[in-house]
């Protein structure tokens, strides 16, 4: 098991959306594990006796299928809590569904449900908000503190002006309430005109530290990963576990370091990798390499690793595009086992097109896949592996995708 502990700790239920990028009706990417055993000391997390959550979720697809579309609703949900715009004219940033008369002109809908467990306490939370590119129409957040939900706030704008509500069992004065309203401006969210404010409401603080903490902007193919990796090295106990990933990973990388180099602009770090290799003389020569002699995979491996050890530690959700992307299978597999057997609650959602996952059945349970596919309309589909019946009865899951049982493959 992984030793990083987290005093609060906490984990994604399900996250709804409704005409945002490629996505123009209620889409729902869930985590809720269902009945099955199996292996599920190494997906499941049972927070409490009904509520057992999933820690990894794979998404396959065709390309242009919504895949990395729904890495960006992910995305958006995050940047846009604690987003403060410089003015109220300032667009909000989202993107609705372009390829229709109407949708372009309606609201976009998100809502993240998740729980939060403090000292044994495990609280239910759903976050929602209806907005356009120009205001934020709705935005709302409840709890569960029994069977019937509690408001923390719940905001509307009319006449591009916030109004927010606070629930009864805040314990908030009337000025600070004020405060938070008038800096709310139309375009940004609650959290963002909170922040502003110097008070703390203990309600609004835990859900805050999730969403900004322990949410991670998501990694894309054309995000670089060394700078977070390099920033992450110069903890010891995350350089250890970062060296030792790439190890087992099978590079032949005995250290890793930053030094610091003069340039026409001021001192800028880089990283350097040790390479041990056999000599002649049966003794291990060392060489050192910077990293732009290094291999994409080599690079990448080194990244993701950072990534993984920090929402290891803090019990983080991460979404990754193209997971594949310079990596060999092999080290695919190694990734998500590794992350499985170390998780406590951290998660992780993946897209991929490495179909070889589905033939490992060691290493996925079945409701931990979804499917993305757009419609002739060029609508994005996304739907779990679990919508099909007869799962029990299919040799090769692998085969069945290839052959086009599940969809979610090009047309050729």
């Amino acid at each position: 098991m992984c030793t990083f502990a987290s005093k609060v700790n906490n984990m994604i239920a399900e996250i709804k959306f409704k005409n945002m990028y490629s996505f123009k009706d209620e889409t729902v990417l869930s985590f809720e594990a269902d009945k099955s055993g199996e292996m599920a000391s190494y997906h499941v997390v049972e927070l409490a006796p009904d509520v057992r959550l999933l820690k990894v979720a794979i998404v396959y697809g065709a390309n242009a299928s919504g895949k990395s579309n729904l890495v960006k609703v992910c995305d958006f949900i995050k940047s846009f809590i604690t987003y403060t715009p410089l003015n109220k004219a300032e667009p909000v940033g989202v993107i609705p569904f372009l390829l229709n008369k109407t949708t372009p002109s309606q609201l976009s809908e998100f809502s993240i449900s998740f729980y939060i467990v403090k000292e044994k306490e495990v609280v239910h939370y759903v976050y929602s908000v209806s907005l356009d590119r120009t205001y934020v129409a709705n935005e709302s957040l409840i709890f569960y503190p029994s069977q019937q939900p509690a408001t923390i706030f719940e905001r509307n704008t009319k006449n591009n002006v916030s109004a927010i509500k606070f629930g009864q069992k805040l314990k908030v004065s009337n000025a600070v309430k004020e405060e938070i309203t008038l800096k709310c401006l139309p375009n940004m969210s609650v959290f963002a005109a909170y922040m502003q404010v110097n008070t703390s409401i203990k309600e609004i603080e835990t859900v805050l530290d999730y969403l900004n903490e322990r949410m991670m902007s998501a990694v894309t193919p054309m995000v670089s990963l060394n700078a977070f990796a390099e920033k992450s090295i110069q903890e010891e106990v995350a350089k250890n576990y970062i060296l030792r990933y790439l190890q087992e990973a099978d590079f032949n990388i005995s250290n890793i370091s930053t030094q610091e180099q003069k340039i026409n602009k001021g001192m800028v770090n880089y990283t350097l990798f040790q390479h041990k290799v056999s000599a002649q003389s049966g003794k291990p020569d060392y060489y050192d390499f910077p990293e732009m002699l290094e291999s994409d995979g080599t690079l990448r491996t080194f990244g993701m690793a950072a990534y993984i050890q920090h929402i290891l530690k803090k019990n983080a959700f991460l979404a990754i595009d193209e997971v594949d992307n310079s990596l060999h299978p092999k080290l695919i597999e190694y990734i998500i086992e590794r992350f499985l057997k170390e998780s406590e609650q951290a998660q992780l959602l993946l897209t991929t097109h490495y179909d070889g996952l589905l033939g490992e059945e060691d290493l996925l349970r079945k409701d931990t896949i979804w499917f993305t596919e757009k419609d002739s309309e060029g609508v994005s589909i996304l739907y779990p592996l679990t919508d099909f019946k007869g799962l029990n009865r299919i040799s090769s899951l692998q085969k069945a995708y290839k052959f086009g049982k599940f969809g979610a493959v090009p047309n050729l």
